[in-house]
């Protein structure tokens, strides 16, 4: 009898390991990017918050365009169909990454959102604390200029100086602006997006994903005043120095297509966007843009190796995306 019960007693734990032996060979081969991607972009958004909101949604971490070949090079591109709410391509759509100074399209977001742009802004000492090679506006301590001037400098010039000197007027410092992005990031959707800076300087903590900056870039071209900023070709804006004496300072677009150094492909209209580029984040991209019939595109190229690259890849995703179709 107690050779029975010896016998059964081992087959339920010859069992029990066999089971779990299982289990732990099914983990290992796990999607973890796809579970990623479920829980953090959970059914809620993609089935609710997002179609719900009128956006572009993809279940699909890639997208692929018929006759566009994936530049396998960038960290991720996109190419969003605003009127039919259609994802018409996709590359590493959830996949994180630098933002650099496409950050400033979050910054402009909020400072529409909750400042006053007549609202007079004197320049701190800390707002003109950058490395030599920092992208500036030339703003200087104790300048006073409006916030829209500011926008205008922090969106075409792309100004790091312009960037903290908004987050110290609207939030009193920049840590506490930074909040507010992170809120209104979350508040849109872009729940794997996390920001330190009104920047995009690098920080290993600062960072999104293509989908998330196709969400907030979105959000900022509902508001007019953003899409007639990002439409210049140039703003002057006039300056009173700490010693009362007013000068102009001149900020054009950072971006090729605007500035005439890259050819827009035929039966497109790019009305504007935010360029960014830091060593970790490569050459980066947004664009607005328009069909022949006025219907409007969000396209995104990031993380690539040079200037060139970028703009070949942009030109022929417009191309085959939006001229082609």
């Amino acid at each position: 009898m107690r050779r029975i019960f010896l016998y059964v007693f081992l087959t339920v734990i010859l069992v029990i390991f066999g089971c779990i032996g299982v289990s732990v060979y099914k983990d290992s081969k796990r999607n973890y990017t796809a579970e990623y991607e479920k829980i953090t972009y959970d059914q809620k958004l993609f089935e609710g918050d997002l179609f719900a909101q009128n956006l572009c949604v993809s279940e699909e971490n890639d997208v692929a365009l018929s006759g566009f070949v994936d530049n396998t090079s960038l960290h991720a591109a996109g190419l969003f169909d605003i009127y039919n709410k259609n994802v018409l391509y996709g590359y590493h759509l959830y996949d994180r990454l630098f933002p650099a100074s496409t950050t400033k399209v979050m910054v402009a977001y909020v400072a529409l959102k909750y400042g006053n742009l007549d609202d007079m802004v004197t320049v701190s000492e800390h707002a003109t604390d950058l490395e030599w090679d920092s992208s500036v506006c030339g703003l200087r301590t104790g300048d006073t200029l409006t916030l829209y001037d500011l926008i205008c400098g922090l969106l075409l010039q792309s100004g790091n100086d312009a960037g903290i000197a908004i987050a110290e007027h609207i939030s009193g410092s920049e840590e506490e602006f930074v909040a507010l992005m992170n809120e209104e990031a979350k508040k849109l959707g872009a729940t794997q997006t996390h920001f330190v800076n009104p920047h995009g300087l690098q920080d290993d903590d600062h960072y999104t994903t293509a989908y998330d900056l196709y969400l907030m870039f979105n959000a900022a071209v509902q508001n007019e005043q953003y899409v007639e900023i990002i439409e210049k070709t140039s703003y002057s804006a006039s300056i009173t120095g700490a010693d009362g004496i007013v000068r102009t300072e001149d900020w054009k677009p950072t971006n090729y297509y605007a500035l005439g150094e890259a050819e827009v492909p035929e039966g497109v209209n790019i009305l504007g966007g935010k360029t960014g580029t830091t060593d970790e984040a490569g050459s980066c991209l947004i664009l607005y843009s328009q069909d022949i019939e006025k219907q409007p595109y969000i396209s995104i190229v990031m993380g690539a190796d040079d200037k060139s690259i970028l703009y070949d890849e942009m030109t022929a995703l417009l191309a085959r995306g939006i001229a082609d179709r």
